[in-house]
């Protein structure tokens, strides 16, 4: 199951975030549900490393975390409909 769980994040990581919403994991990890709700929309796989680092490493920010973060940060930042052709 964490496998599985894994393929979907990093295809659609949007679903991944809806069904740990689902199985009630982000519970405690953010003070409203307003931050939840924006990545979700904005930075989805930011807000699933975010929650990962709250959730497995109790909230300590290693460099290998952030460099992580950053990595997610790069992937929902970037634009996902390749090279614009000029006319």
């Amino acid at each position: 199951m964490p496998c599985l769980l894994l393929i979907i994040a990093l295809v659609t990581p949007r679903l991944a975030v809806f069904v740990l919403w689902l199985f009630g994991w982000f519970n405690g990890v953010f003070p409203n549900i307003i931050w939840p709700i924006l990545g979700f929309i904005f930075l989805p796989s930011t807000l699933l490393w975010y929650s990962a680092v709250a959730h497995w490493y109790h909230g300590v920010w290693t460099p290998f975390n952030i460099a992580i973060l950053v990595v997610a940060m790069l992937i929902d930042l970037s634009p996902a409909g390749g090279r614009r052709r000029r006319d």
